[in-house]
């Protein structure tokens, strides 16, 4: 019997069964995938019963249009093939598609899932348009129907408008890169708004504008950025993340672009409502200078000049009225007060003259000259007359005559017992 060595018994398995299984196509669930860095992906294929591990190396792998998720079922289109050094063999993928579906179908699902959760649809950072733009981009093909129907509707609408155009291609594999490319540099030229767009096609045409980098320089862009892709019923990556869609490129410039004749209509109806406003305002400031003349001519220095002597007038009437009441009262009341007063003074005047003639007749009763001259004399103490008991021992006392006056002094003080 012949003996093989490991390696020969692997090579000639791998002889038999790469020659035997050339074209294979094998449908089961992706699971265990691996993303390596030199752009190879393995896997593990499998259904209910069994697995088969398989590879798809990095040419093939970059021209996948999706992205190999784990338990997606898909169908395999490739070749069996041996890996002697471990005697392992495993499914060398050409072509991998989802099953029931298209690839493209899943890949722009799972892209639009992806900008959705990283916020490239957010409505609140999209950015407005303005309403009267001077300067536009149009990114698009230079040969393409689309450009001329844009230009017609522009030329239709808006005249007073400087449209640049971006040629690229927009569809191939380089056209996404040209669409990037295009949108970086018109990005810095300071446009008021900058259209991407393309005429209807299959998906497979309209592609350019479901990838990934065209979808990030339209989030990075700071000019506004319409998508007018395809026809109505298309719906590509670009139309969710620009700050507009348009369902076709004819329809993005009657949306961006004002109407001309509608802006002459805007205009009269503007010159009118001005013309109006303006009667408006000369007439209430007319009625406003008329009341500030009124009531400047009530506040004037003549008129209050001529208000100041009213006001003295009335003063001084009011003055007069007063005085003149005052007087009135003053006179009724002093005619009671003159006959009291001279009532007032009879009765003083009465009892001023009888107390002058008491006086007198108290000075006639002790004048020195009216008393009995004979063995009398008039005693008086510090200037005052008085009796003889009102003297006492010591006290000094002075005797006067008519002729004469004694100083004496009290010695000795008797009473007489009747």
């Amino acid at each position: 019997m012949h003996t093989l060595s490991v390696s020969s018994l692997n090579e000639q398995i791998k002889t038999l069964i790469e020659s035997s299984f050339v074209r294979v196509f094998v449908e089961g669930e992706l699971s265990r995938i691996t993303f390596h860095n030199s752009g190879h992906i393995y896997f593990t294929l499998k259904d209910k019963d069994s697995s088969i591990k398989g590879v798809m190396f990095k040419g093939n792998a970059s021209k996948l249009k999706f992205r190999l998720e784990e338990g997606l079922k898909v169908l395999v289109d490739g070749a069996v093939s041996v890996y002697t050094p471990r005697g392992e063999y495993q499914i060398n993928c050409f072509m991998i598609e989802p099953s029931g579906q298209g690839a493209l179908a899943l890949a722009y699902e799972q892209l639009k899932q992806k900008l959705l959760q990283k916020g490239y649809f957010d409505p609140a950072r999209k950015k407005q348009l303005p309403k009267f733009p001077s300067r536009i981009a149009l990114i698009t093909s230079a040969t393409g129907a689309a450009l001329q129907d844009m230009l017609r509707v522009a030329n239709q609408r808006y005249r007073a408008l400087e449209i640049d155009i971006y040629d690229v291609l927009v569809q191939g594999n380089s056209s996404a890169q040209s669409i990037v490319n295009a949108l970086h540099v018109s990005d810095t030229k300071g446009y008021d708004i900058i259209v991407i767009g393309r005429g209807g096609g299959s998906i497979e045409d309209l592609w350019s504008f479901n990838e990934e980098i065209v979808a990030d320089a339209i989030f990075s862009a700071s000019t506004p950025i319409v998508s007018a892709v395809g026809h109505e019923i298309d719906y590509v990556i670009s139309d969710f993340v620009a700050d507009l869609r348009a369902p076709t490129p004819s329809a993005a410039m009657q949306m961006i672009l004002p109407d001309t004749n509608e802006l002459y209509q805007t205009l009269d109806a503007i010159s009118q409502n001005f013309s109006n406003a303006m009667k408006a305002k000369i007439f209430n400031a007319s009625q406003a200078l008329l009341q500030m003349k009124k009531l400047y001519e009530q506040n004037s220095i003549e008129m209050q000049i001529e208000q100041k002597k009213r006001e003295v007038s009335q003063l001084k009437e009011r003055f007069n009225q007063t005085i003149s009441f005052k007087l009135q009262n003053f006179f009724k009341e002093i005619e009671p007060l003159h006959v009291r007063l001279g009532h007032q003074m009879q009765s003083i005047f009465s009892q001023k003259q009888n107390r002058m003639n008491a006086i007198r007749e108290n000075l006639v009763a002790n004048n020195p000259r009216n008393r009995v001259v004979s063995g009398f004399a008039q005693i008086s103490k510090g200037g005052k007359v008085v009796s003889l008991d009102a003297l006492h021992v010591d006290e000094i006392f002075e005797l006067m005559s008519e002729k004469i006056k004694v100083t004496s002094k009290v010695i000795q003080i008797e009473e007489y017992k009747r």
